[in-house]
């Protein structure tokens, strides 16, 4: 097998065959952990020699990875079109960081989408202030506020797609496309849809980064993130991580490779679940709104569907009328639902969210709600049965109900 073949292959295909074309991984269906900091050499002439080469595949040193990292990250780049490489971060705060850090130099102006990850825009408001990096938060749904937002120190583009807790879904193609021609590099949080349900690079992003922790890894059980890019700026991530002493652990690596494997069915069980809670929430009279652009009828679904190809388990709800009393006695009531940070493992989770700490440009509530309706829950469908799930909610309505 070889990694050229994975081009003729669809993504279900590629999630099993990625990352088993090196001679490491021939002989064995999952590729061995490799836990070395010290690779040896054979020559003076060999150690010189592979010091330059600076590449996935050649033995340096632990901190450029052995085998387990390389074949997660052979794998992770097969599945985004247009890329040439990818770089794994201990965290997907780390691989946001990092590819900023890649990217920007003091003096430059980096902007912002007012919805992104709180730590997206903590990143921005700190270490990179730090380092001489002004930033400004833009609604990634007005186009002409986001062209006037750039100057000539504008060096690069934020972007998360679905809005973090919000779920607003903007037009990544349209704003990549002015971000290229105002001369800005183009990041995106694709965390949510992953390179399976929106191809970030295709779509005119220069940089797509993945919390691995999510989908990927699957099973609530590690930690990592990871950003892939052509040719051009990858390899300007590569040296940026080299250079912060950014590495994984092989250990850590083996289960985020595992957890790819199963990544398309557990996302393909966790959408239609989630679906299906969102439509028996949205006939509820207790339900003000849902935030899912997968549910048909909402502001963001048209875009969705032209966009994307998939989904997933996550998305929020507000409450009609209730206060933040009432909403901890629902979540509270939970059975099935953990109380948690994260997502995307296969346990599901229920967390009450407050949004006006963190956001700038964007309004909420949202024009042409209710004043009450401000109180929100985001919920991460797992595994579980839908029916089950239903019924737990339920329970967390009537106990609300009750109070």
């Amino acid at each position: 097998m070889s990694a050229a073949d994975d081009s003729k292959h669809r993504a279900a295909t590629r999630l099993v065959t990625g990352g088993r074309s090196g001679d490491f991984a021939n002989s064995v269906v999952n590729p061995p952990v490799w836990r070395a900091s010290t690779h040896l050499y054979d020559s003076c002439a060999d150690l010189r020699a592979r010091k330059s080469e600076n590449a996935d595949g050649q033995f340096f040193y632990g901190r450029r990875g052995a085998p387990t990292q390389w074949a997660l990250s052979e794998a992770l780049t097969a599945l985004e079109p247009g890329a040439a490489g990818t770089v794994l971060y201990p965290s997907g705060l780390a691989a946001i960081a990092g590819a900023l850090l890649a990217v920007l130099r003091k003096g430059d102006v980096l902007l912002v989408a007012d919805n992104a990850y709180d730590p997206t825009r903590s990143t921005a408001m700190g270490l990179l202030q730090n380092f001489g990096v002004e930033h400004r938060f833009f609604d990634p749904l007005d186009h002409e506020a986001f062209e006037a937002a750039f100057c000539d120190r504008t060096r690069a583009v934020m972007l998360e797609v679905p809005g973090s807790l919000t779920m607003e879904v903007c037009d990544i193609p349209a704003l990549a496309r002015i971000a290229r021609e105002k001369g800005a590099v183009s990041l995106l949080d694709n965390t949510w849809a992953t390179a399976l349900g929106f191809p970030a690079l295709e779509r005119g992003c220069d940089i797509t980064i993945t919390a691995l922790t999510k989908h990927v890894g699957g099973h609530s059980d590690v930690m990592m993130g990871a950003a892939s890019a052509g040719d051009r700026w990858y390899r300007r991530l590569r040296l940026g991580a080299q250079q912060l002493g950014q590495v994984v652990s092989p250990d850590d690596a083996a289960l985020v490779l595992r957890g790819l494997r199963t990544m398309g069915v557990r996302l393909e069980r966790q959408s239609a679940t989630a679906l299906a809670l969102a439509e028996w929430l949205i006939a509820r009279d207790d339900v003000a709104h849902v935030l899912s652009p997968m549910l048909p009828g909402t502001p963001d679904h048209a875009i969705w569907k032209r966009d994307f190809t998939g989904g997933c388990g996550l998305f929020s709800f507000v409450l009609a009328g209730r206060d933040d009393a009432a909403r901890c006695r629902l979540i509270d009531a939970l059975d099935l639902f953990g109380i948690g940070y994260s997502w995307g493992g296969f346990e599901s989770l229920a967390l009450p969210f407050d949004v006006e700490p963190v956001r700038s440009e964007m309004a909420w509530p949202k024009e042409g709600w209710g004043l009450e309706d401000r109180y929100a829950i985001r919920l991460s469908i797992g595994l579980e049965d839908k029916g089950d799930l239903i019924a737990d909610l339920a329970a967390g309505f009537a106990a609300m109900n009750e109070g």
